[in-house]
């Protein structure tokens, strides 16, 4: 049964862990495992947002809610990641660097379900292509609020200095 702050914990945990990412991710699989679990504990989203459940130096866990159709340029997090899955869908473009510009390289769905990690090179674009709420549990490897890191446009691919508020 999912509770919040088992979760955090058992993620924090997983810090002390060879290979923090992977222990990461197997926590988030098995929380993402019973999203009905997940639902009772956080409540079924109702709006598109980002909710804070833990931040520090090392660790943020966030739970993301997509409004339907909702597209995110393309961005980086310069930390590993911890994608989870707890409701809907989230289609995921990956990107490259190449002569200035991004390159787009490859598509990945993620369903209900889902774990999947992200190196902390990877530049990727989102979107809901869903006409209801997408619900996950975003776990990453440092401060995702005060790191800097970068976003590209999403028409020209010009990059930029990544902006929470722009996000927001």
């Amino acid at each position: 049964m999912f509770e919040a702050g088992r979760f955090i914990e058992s993620c924090r945990g997983a810090l002390a862990e060879a290979d923090p990412q992977a222990a990461v991710r197997e926590v988030v699989a098995r929380a993402v495992s019973d999203p009905a679990s997940i639902l009772a504990d956080l409540g079924e989203p109702e709006l598109a947002g980002v909710h804070t459940l833990y931040k520090a130096h090392d660790l943020t866990i966030l739970n993301l809610v997509w409004g339907p159709g909702m597209d995110l340029h393309p961005h980086d997090h310069r930390m590993w990641a911890v994608i989870g899955i707890y409701g809907g869908q989230e289609d995921n473009t990956f990107w490259s660097r190449g002569d200035g510009t991004l390159v787009k390289q490859r598509m990945k769905t993620l369903e209900t379900g889902d774990a999947v990690p992200l190196g902390e090179k990877v530049i990727h674009s989102v979107r809901n292509p869903l006409e209801r709420l997408t619900a996950a549990l975003h776990v990453y490897g440092g401060n995702f609020f005060e790191t800097p890191r970068s976003e590209w446009d999403a028409a020209t691919l010009e990059e930029h200095p990544y902006s929470v508020e722009h996000t927001m």
